[in-house]
C-alpha cells in the first residue's frame, strides 16, 4: 500500500482527495493536514510515503513545509498538487525538495498514477512546471558529466527518463543495490542533491533519450 498525507488548507478539498483516493486498491490516505506545521508534524509521525502538499496554506506554506521537512530528514517523498500557477513558484520547490509538480485542474486518474509514479521514484512535472525549472536552471558546466563512468552515465539516462531504481536495475541487468550505488556516486560527481536535480541536468545536456 501506499501511504499518503493530504496537506491542503481546503476541508473540501481534502475530502474529495481522500474519496477518490481511498477507493484505490494500493493507495490509502493515513492523514490530512491544514497546514505547513501540522503537515511536518504528521509526516514525522505518520510515516507517508508520499505528501500531497499544497504551496499556499495559511500560517506555513508549502514551501516551508517542504524546507522542513528535508532538514528534518523525513524521508516521504512530496507532490505538489497546487492551484498556484505561477511559474516563479516551480523551481524554489524543486530546489526545496519536490519529487512532483502538479496543479489541481490535473485528471484525477492523472493524479494517481503520478502517486504511484513519483512513489516508485520517478520525478513527474506538469508541463508548464518542468519548461518554468528548466528555464530557471544554469546550464552549468560538463565537468561532472565528464567525470561520470560509461554505467554512471547509462543510469543518468535511466533517470531523466522517469525510471526507479528496479526498473533500472531490471534494464541494465544488475541489482538494485548496485543501481544505488551508482546513482549516490553520480549525485555526488555533478554535484546535485537528488533524483530531480539530476533529472533537470540530464535534460539541460540532452541526455532525457527518447
Amino acid at each position: 500500500m501506499i501511504r499518503v498525507l493530504i496537506a491542503d488548507d481546503h476541508p473540501v478539498v481534502r475530502q474529495g482527495l481522500r474519496t477518490f483516493l481511498g477507493i484505490q486498491e494500493d493507495i490509502e490516505v493515513v492523514g490530512e493536514a491544514e497546514d505547513g506545521v501540522s503537515a511536518v508534524t504528521l509526516a514525522e509521525s505518520l510515516r507517508p510515503d508520499i505528501v500531497l502538499l499544497d504551496l499556499k496554506m495559511p500560517g506555513a506554506d508549502g514551501l516551508a513545509a517542504l524546507t522542513e521537512l528535508r532538514a528534518r530528514e523525513v524521508p516521504a517523498r512530496v507532490l505538489v498538487l497546487t492551484s498556484v500557477t505561477e511559474r516563479g513558484r516551480v523551481l524554489p520547490a524543486v530546489r526545496a525538495g519536490a519529487a512532483g509538480y502538479l496543479y489541481k485542474d490535473v485528471d484525477p486518474k492523472a493524479l494517481v498514477q503520478a502517486i504511484r509514479a513519483v512513489h516508485d521514484g520517478h520525478v513527474l512535472f506538469a508541463p508548464d512546471a518542468a519548461e518554468a525549472v528548466l528555464a530557471g536552471e544554469p546550464a552549468g558546466d560538463d565537468r561532472g558529466l565528464a567525470a561520470l563512468t560509461e554505467r554512471e552515465r547509462e543510469v543518468l539516462v535511466h533517470i531523466a527518463q522517469g525510471r526507479s531504481n528496479r526498473e533500472i536495475a531490471r534494464a541494465l541487468v544488475v541489482s538494485e543495490k548496485t543501481v544505488k550505488t551508482h546513482v549516490s556516486n553520480l549525485l555526488m560527481k555533478l554535484g546535485v542533491q537528488d533524483r530531480t536535480q539530476a533529472a533537470l541536468y540530464a535534460a539541460r545536456h540532452g541526455l532525457a533519450g527518447d
